[in-house]
């Protein structure tokens, strides 16, 4: 199997290949582990796939991370590799060191993690810690080099995420419950405003969705 086989085996079941490298000892992968593949959401597909699931429809709690472990099994048992998923810990898998080791994702302007094809839509839903050393393309270079207008450091109405600061999220969180705060409602204005993820495809319910599980509702 190559990694476009892999992607195709996951973009079947509603995710994408996002990264993969081949892990050093201090990037804490399992033991035996020859490359660690990321995937993410294989947008626009990801959320109708979803939506139409027996775990976005029975109403219990936390149905993406429980059709992600569900869906992951399939792409992992024929390789017979180890799923590892972000959510699962304390202690938490590294998965922006990966993201960043694998050269498909560089830290933004604003320190949100961008990708080369989602930009800052990236998001991770497992990595695949597998015992074969697959081929692994060249590494990129970050969009943001090119971006000569950076709308992402100034599209945040509260400057919660701006260039030099650490994310406040108290201040994030306060606008988008308040009334002002609609627009933030259905998806993030700051990763709304990036270049590359204009061109991504994400739904603008998938945005509002996972809007309403940052703010715990």
């Amino acid at each position: 199997m190559t990694l476009d086989q892999l992607d195709a085996a996951a973009r079947a079941v509603g995710l994408a290949l996002c990264g993969a490298l081949h892990p050093k000892p201090e990037d804490s992968a399992p033991d035996g582990t020859q490359t660690l593949v990321l995937l993410g959401p294989d947008e626009p597909r990801f959320w109708d796939i979803f939506i139409a699931s027996p775990e976005y429809c029975d109403r219990q709690p936390h149905p993406l991370d429980r059709w992600s472990k569900r869906v992951v099994a399939t792409v992992s048992a024929p390789l017979n590799g180890t799923a590892i998923f972000p959510y699962d810990g304390p202690p938490y898998a590294p998965f922006l060191r990966w993201a960043e080791r694998s050269g498909a994702s560089w830290s933004s302007p604003i320190g949100l993690l961008v990708h080369r094809r989602a930009g800052l839509f990236i998001s991770f839903r497992a990595a695949l810690a597998l015992p074969v050393r697959f081929d692994l393309p060249a590494a990129e270079v970050s969009p943001c080099q090119t971006c000569d207008t950076r709308p992402c450091e100034t599209a945040c109405p509260v400057g919660a995420l701006a260039p030099g600061q650490e994310y406040d999220v108290p201040a994030c969180v306060a606008h988008i419950r308040s009334p002002e705060g609609a627009a933030c409602r259905e998806g993030c204005l700051v990763r709304r405003s990036c270049p590359i993820s204009a061109k991504f495809g994400r739904r603008a319910e998938q945005s509002a969705f996972h809007m309403r599980a940052f703010l715990g509702e």
